[in-house]
């Protein structure tokens, strides 16, 4: 009844600081009016993680959550760093603000990977072997646990999956980017000359967010609360996120939401990044090709 009671006090404080790290900036925006500056909207989830760090020295209940508090520290620290810093040298801010779709979009996603280089540092440090973070193919042909109300059955594999789950997620994000951008026939034909470039960003990009928010993430979650809230956990961490991004708003945090899920759920269940990685690089070549032609911008 003690461990009970432990485990639910540890998973209470996992999903308060999942929700309050990633929430604050939209109830502070969009409830009460007030703005959060850039460098505020790393700030405040590196102060509440180490809180929860200090938590667990003192005390030994919540003691398993401390890689948790780790990595979330790095994370957003990593980010402060350079979303506030080595964004602001003028080389970097040149880059970023060219007219150049390419140039600009190749900057902010050469960000985004020096954040996965300082998070899979520190994993390493951590977890010893890169297979412990899921930084490895996996076995894609691995059995999946049943999931009624998806369509799972016992039996089914990745490796089937995987291609449903490619075409089915794909077109969901096709209808919102249409439905949300309404381009023209000729517009989308725009998008063709850079094709080469959004495949090059998108598959960065997966890349990025698969370390940063999902792996780094579950791999310190599943054995302090389970798979089934791990998943749970990440896929509101992911989705919540995308309320100011593309997917954006409530309907992107929840379609966001769920590819989260869905691909913390193949990465334990392959023990490997290559089906999480690739159905987002898909959703991702849709996202930065309508990006290209302005059909849609982060936060609608």
């Amino acid at each position: 009844m003690q461990n009970k009671q432990n485990h639910k006090l540890v998973l209470f404080l996992a999903w308060a600081v999942i929700l309050s790290t990633s929430l604050y900036k939209i109830i502070s925006q969009e409830i009460f009016g007030i703005p959060v500056s850039e460098k505020n909207g790393y700030l405040l989830p590196i102060i509440i993680a180490l809180l929860g760090l200090i938590l667990t020295y003192l005390w030994p209940i919540c003691r398993s959550l401390k890689p948790f508090f780790w990595v979330l520290m790095v994370l957003y620290t990593a980010q402060l760093f350079v979303y506030t810093i080595i964004d602001k040298l003028p080389s970097m801010k040149h880059w970023l603000n060219s007219s150049s779709f390419s140039i600009s979009f190749l900057a902010d996603k050469f960000l985004g990977l020096m954040v996965t280089l300082i998070v899979i540092t520190f994993l390493f440090i951590i977890k010893k072997k890169r297979q412990a973070f899921y930084l490895a193919i996996g076995d894609v042909k691995a059995p999946a646990e049943p999931v009624r109300w998806l369509g799972i059955k016992a039996g089914d594999s990745w490796k089937k999956l995987g291609w449903i789950f490619a075409l089915f997620l794909s077109l969901g994000t096709l209808a919102f980017l249409i439905l949300s951008g309404r381009p023209s026939f000729a517009t989308v034909i725009k998008a063709l000359p850079y094709l080469p470039i959004v495949l090059l960003l998108s598959a960065m990009n997966a890349f990025y967010e698969e370390v940063s928010y999902k792996a780094s993430l579950l791999s310190v979650l599943v054995d302090v609360v389970g798979k089934q809230q791990a998943y749970l956990l990440v896929g509101a961490f992911f989705g919540i996120w995308h309320y100011y991004g593309v997917l954006y708003g409530i309907t992107g945090v929840l379609l966001a939401g769920f590819l989260g899920w869905l691909l913390a759920k193949s990465m334990e269940e392959t023990k490997g990044m290559f089906w999480a990685w690739f159905l987002h690089f898909l959703q991702d070549v849709f996202i930065f090709a309508f990006l290209a032609i302005d059909s849609v911008t982060p936060g609608g």
